[in-house]
């Protein structure tokens, strides 16, 4: 039967520093954002000596608006799409009174109490960007770092002097948010308008009296439309295809609150998401083309505001481009709309700058991992938060990296090199065949699923003494 998420109560405060255990292996952490405070977190109340390297001069990576580091996408009107209880760490629950949906503002103060609850803020080397990691002449891992402080201009960067670390493991939270795709191939024509990705969206003061077109149909496509609507002089929602909108809010709770059993199969979990979407309402009215698969097949695109503002005429849903003409969009259709800002919500790739491509890369965005995690061929390097759950990542990550801590303390082994490769390949085909192929759904896993096995996980590698 469903059941109602409840919150946790928050862990004793950690009062004195914990000091690092030098017998244990040294790790080295790539970012301070949501994954990377929970890598950090793991590993400092465990004794685990590491460093944690931040580029930018604060945490928060994608819930700090304009976050000193320029690769953060978050936008003034951000609120998580995940409830407060739902998101929040298993133990650090989120503040009673925050709402159910959490601004990016109110995000951030919460990892803020998170890091000074467990007091690891010291560990974070800020400023600081690795810019190269190889394996080690003698095994574990070299890793080459650069200041990037606020009185590092761009040309001194490219002859600053350039440390080198060795780690015995890496944790890689760099985010996956942060790379702008643009369509490929561009389209014909010629624009003599504006064109960002939503990546560098922050206001709806870049909108305002604006002639728009937003591309895509995305969490971020939806936020974008809806606050155009309000600011700019018209605004225009190209969408290629039909996706299943949900409603954030249902009988007056935050929908993701009636939740299934972690132990349910995946086609209840679908079933929860068919009614859900039944429930919000379908958008074909509105002139949004129908989606060609179920709600369970792909992330949820959630908003409780488009279907107002698609209803009152402030938006106008077209279908997919067929060329740009100077101040205005052609679209597949014939028809046409005038335009001198174009805002592609078209995705993201994963990239991780630091590794050569022959050591590890994901093309098109598909980089299989044993629990989307680990890879066979490079022990001791570790992915946390590199997926993509219908649910919140911050929960998933701090399940990871207890799961990294117990296998460099001693307490996990992993399986033999072939059973995680055989592992690693049924899980990736079975995690594509539950969605429609697509770069987005290359990580997709199902929260409380994937919680489940990292637990199962955990018992079957204890290792007993």
């Amino acid at each position: 039967m469903p059941y109602i998420v409840r919150q946790k109560h928050r862990a004793p405060r950690v009062s004195a520093q914990i000091p690092p255990n030098p017998a244990l292996p040294r790790v080295c952490v790539i970012g301070a954002g949501a994954s990377g405070l929970a890598a950090a977190k793991a590993l400092y109340t465990a004794g685990v000596p590491f460093d944690c390297f931040e580029k930018g001069s604060e945490f928060g990576g994608n819930w700090l608006y304009d976050n000193p580091n320029g690769v953060s996408a978050c936008y003034e009107t951000l609120q998580i799409n995940t409830s407060c209880p739902r998101m929040a760490f298993s133990d650090f629950p989120m503040p009673a009174d925050y709402p159910d949906y959490a601004s990016h503002d109110q995000v951030h103060a919460y990892f803020r109490d998170y890091v000074e609850h467990f007091g690891f803020g010291h560990t974070i080397t800020y400023d600081t960007e690795v810019t190269h990691v190889r394996r080690g002449e003698h095994g574990g891992w070299d890793v080459d770092i650069r200041s990037t402080g606020a009185g590092t201009s761009a040309e001194s960067c490219e002859t600053a002097s350039t440390e080198t670390r060795r780690y015995d493991a890496v944790m890689v939270a760099n985010g996956h948010h942060w790379d702008a795709r643009w369509p490929e191939p561009e389209y014909p024509g010629h624009f003599d308008g504006e064109q960002i990705h939503a990546h560098d969206y922050r206001s709806g003061d870049q909108l305002e009296g604006r002639d728009v077109v937003v591309v895509g149909a995305g969490n971020s496509a939806m936020d974008i439309a809806v606050e155009g609507s309000q600011r700019a002089r018209s605004v225009n929602l190209s969408i290629r295809r039909g996706q299943w909108v949900l409603k954030k809010t249902l009988f007056g709770m935050a929908a993701d609150q009636i939740a299934l059993p972690s132990w349910a199969p995946w086609w209840a979990t679908s079933i929860r998401l068919r009614v859900a979407a039944l429930l919000s309402g379908g958008l074909r009215r509105y002139g949004l083309p129908a989606p060609g698969h179920t709600p369970g097949q792909s992330h949820p695109v959630q908003s409780d505001a488009i279907r107002d503002r698609l209803g009152a005429g402030a938006i106008a849903v077209k279908p997919g481009i067929e060329r740009l003409e100077s101040d205005r969009v052609v679209f597949t259709d014939g028809s046409q709309a005038p335009a001198d800002l174009i805002v592609w919500a078209t995705g993201y790739r994963v990239n991780f700058p630091f590794f050569d491509p022959d050591l590890i890369s994901a093309e098109g965005n598909d980089l299989p991992l044993f629990k989307r995690m680990i890879h066979p061929d490079h022990p001791g390097l570790f992915f946390i938060g590199l997926l993509q759950p219908i649910g919140a990542v911050m929960p998933l990550a701090e399940a990871q990296s207890r799961l990294v801590v117990k296998a460099l303390t001693g307490e996990y082994e992993l399986p033999s090199r072939r059973d995680v490769t055989r592992r690693m390949h049924e899980d990736d085909r079975r995690n594509k065949r539950a969605f429609y192929d697509s770069p987005r759904h290359t990580m997709q896993v199902d929260f409380d699923h994937y919680l489940l096995e990292l637990e199962r996980e955990m018992r079957r590698g204890k290792v007993t003494a």
